[in-house]
């Protein structure tokens, strides 16, 4: 059973960084990618940013692109997402999901596994 452990949330003001990790054990072959999404109070969770276990390809929502990097450590089983530049609208719960086989990478239905989230807050 795979689980993932989100760390590195807090308060910073705008224009500061923060860089979140995930934590992945219990990982099998089938295990291919690792997604990043938030959620805001009343919205719906939306995509942020995916990196594949493999290789170099990277995705990222546009609304974070240039300022958000997701990156991952094999040897460790851990994936980060350092943002920088961040604006008030960038708070929400930050979520990682591990995806199973080869499915898109935008979409929550794409994922298998769930962490239990780690809060963001930027203030103005």
């Amino acid at each position: 059973q795979v689980q993932l452990v989100e760390s590195g949330g807090g308060l910073v003001q705008a224009g500061g960084s923060l860089r979140l990790s995930c934590a992945a054990s219990g990982r099998t072959f089938s295990s291919t990618a690792v997604g990043w999404f938030r959620q805001a109070p009343g919205k719906e969770r939306e995509f942020v940013a995916a990196i594949r276990w493999s290789g170099s390809m990277t995705y990222y929502a546009n609304s974070v692109k240039g300022r958000f990097t997701i990156s991952r450590d094999n040897a460790k089983n851990t994936v980060y997402l350092q943002m920088n530049s961040l604006k008030p609208e960038d708070t929400a719960e930050y979520y990682c999901a591990e995806r199973d086989g080869y499915t898109g990478y935008l979409a929550t239905m794409d994922y298998d596994y769930w962490g239990q989230g780690t809060q963001v807050t930027v203030s103005a």
